[in-house]
């Protein structure tokens, strides 16, 4: 039996006249030597040359494919908009723990308004993770931070920045973080995420860029967790300052004065979904009411 997925990404090639145009056109993220490699396997399926590589022509048999599949493929949007009545009410959002605790519940009461069948579904994860099921279209949209051009595929839109900060208990000495810079050698254990992850890039380069070092003593996988091994005497805490939202009382926030903030934007593939606008106007908008 053919493989549907491999007939799919035929259309796109078909319709957009050659591989590297079909990656540029595909509702989704997906390279070029995939497609390639999966539309030899449709070749060998049907025992057939579907199209001639260079220049771009279909063959016989490739047009014959196309003309086949081209009514299906080809009206997709249409029958999803009719058979949702114009609005599908399903969502797939990644997002951070901190995200999703103290700020999607806000959200989706706001959305419940304008589509009361919201069918939700969420998945905890940072950046690299993110992108990466987003790529593999497990996510519909993502909230986490954004730095650079996206990997190729993925389109963003920038929501808020956010300062960087060290969390300390409340009785701890350091009131200031340029008491670290000054030592010789930052003796206590750094408490953050993991090395790959954007808010530990983003301190070591401007740890770097200063001619500093320090390093990660315990990684953990959460904001939320480094809060709890701060809480527990385990060293000095990487976070983000996030205006309106009140830290844990036995904690204190030490502003990282002059490293440049996160970036935090939303992530998706393709074309947005009238669901996927209305959520991502409620994040500019809750962005907006954050640092009001």
């Amino acid at each position: 039996m053919l493989n549907i997925h491999h007939l799919e990404l035929f259309y796109y090639v078909a319709r957009h006249g050659g591989i590297m145009e079909a990656v540029r056109n595909m509702p989704y993220g997906i390279q070029q030597p995939a497609i390639s490699a999966q539309i030899i396997r449709l070749e060998e399926d049907l025992g057939v040359t579907l199209f001639q590589r260079r220049p771009f022509v279909l063959t016989q048999a490739g047009t014959e494919v196309f003309e086949f599949i081209r009514p299906f493929f080809g009206n997709l949007d249409q029958f999803e908009q009719r058979i949702t009545g114009g609005v599908g009410q399903q969502i797939r959002i990644g997002a951070s723990e901190v995200v999703q605790r103290y700020h999607l519940p806000e959200i989706v009461l706001k959305l419940r308004t304008r589509f009361p069948h919201l069918k939700l579904h969420l998945r905890e994860g940072y950046q690299p993770q993110l992108e990466t099921w987003l790529l593999a279209r497990e996510l519909d949209l993502a909230i986490t931070m954004v730095e650079g051009k996206p990997p190729a595929g993925i389109k963003q839109e920038e929501l808020i920045q956010l300062p960087l900060a060290l969390m300390v208990p409340q009785q701890h000495p350091l009131e200031d973080a340029g008491e670290l810079w000054r030592r010789d050698r930052i003796e206590e254990p750094l408490i953050a995420l993991p090395a790959s992850e954007g808010i530990c890039r983003h301190f070591q380069r401007e740890l770097g860029r200063r001619d500093l070092e320090w390093f990660t003593s315990l990684e953990v996988s959460s904001l939320g967790l480094v809060e709890a091994y701060v809480l527990n005497g385990f060293g000095i805490g990487l976070g983000l300052h996030i205006p309106k939202m009140t830290p844990t009382p036995a904690l204190r926030l030490v502003p990282l004065t002059g490293f440049p903030p996160i970036n935090v934007g939303a992530l998706w593939i393709g074309k947005r979904t009238k669901l996927m606008e209305a959520f991502v106007e409620e994040c500019h908008a809750r962005a907006a009411w954050m640092t009001s």
